[in-house]
């Protein structure tokens, strides 16, 4: 016998493969039903309004309105509860990780899945989801205050600040990290993991192990040997990328 539905579900991806992925995952939960599917965040918003959903699969960077941009045009009052499905890597959405609601980083597992639709059961069996969503979206007002807009760096015996918006790269020098704003460069004594999470994490992005772009400097994208590639900025700079090149073509198609 087939086990009653105790979940409704909808998944927003701009990507139809990601969106198929979820709902082949879905069929080994059969308590949860799919009752919509939207390509760009303004769908995702609507479908949410009619469907009053339990659980929402949202991607992070979708056409139009951004999933952080789809939860604050919710109604509180109706708020699902949520399953961030992206390419953003753990480290910049590690804040989420302490609270009730989940992530699922591409290509996940199903086993991560699994775990994933298990922690949504578990808030809607406490009748607390809405509340946890509410908590999101207190959280995402929270970082965006912290999102670093000055760099303060010492010169000689003074100091002063770079705007962010002026920063093209960061380049990791071990314990130190170069800062290029301007045509100069700033030697400032912290890591390259620890300035990335002051960063506003939509206009800057981690390229390979050693360095971060701001993507409002990048000119284009060129190919190198075997695959490789080398991010261009405004300034002719030439950054080398580690990181997938559809993943950063993602990133800039929305930023």
């Amino acid at each position: 016998m087939a086990s009653p539905v105790t979940l409704r579900a909808i998944i927003a991806d701009d990507e139809p493969l990601a969106r198929e992925r979820v709902r082949h995952l879905l069929r080994s939960h059969p308590d949860i039903e799919v009752v919509a599917e939207c390509e760009d965040g303004p769908a995702a918003v609507t479908a949410v309004g009619e469907h009053r959903p339990d659980l929402l699969f949202l991607d992070i960077q979708m056409p139009g309105l951004d999933g952080f941009g789809v939860l604050e045009a919710l109604d509180p009052a109706h708020l699902p509860t949520v399953i961030f499905t992206t390419a953003w890597d753990q480290h910049a959405l590690r804040a989420f990780d302490a609270h009730a609601l989940d992530y699922l980083l591409k290509p996940f597992k199903p086993a991560r899945f699994s775990e994933a639709v298990q922690r949504a059961r578990d808030l809607h069996a406490r009748r607390d989801a809405g509340a946890e969503t509410r908590r999101l979206l207190g959280l995402l007002e929270q970082r965006s205050a912290r999102h670093l807009s000055r760099l303060p760096v010492k010169n000689g015996e003074k100091i002063t600040f770079v705007k962010a918006a002026d920063i093209e790269c960061i380049e990791s020098a071990g314990n130190y990290v170069v800062v290029h704003s301007e045509g100069r460069e700033h030697v400032i004594r912290e890591t390259l993991s620890e300035l990335e999470a002051q960063l506003d994490p939509s206009r800057f992005l981690r390229v390979s192990r050693g360095a971060i772009v701001n993507l409002d400097h990048v000119r284009e994208l060129q190919p190198l040997f075997k695959g490789d590639h080398v991010v261009i900025l405004q300034s002719g700079r030439s950054v080398p990328m580690t990181r997938g090149l559809r993943e950063i073509e993602r990133a800039l198609r929305y930023s």
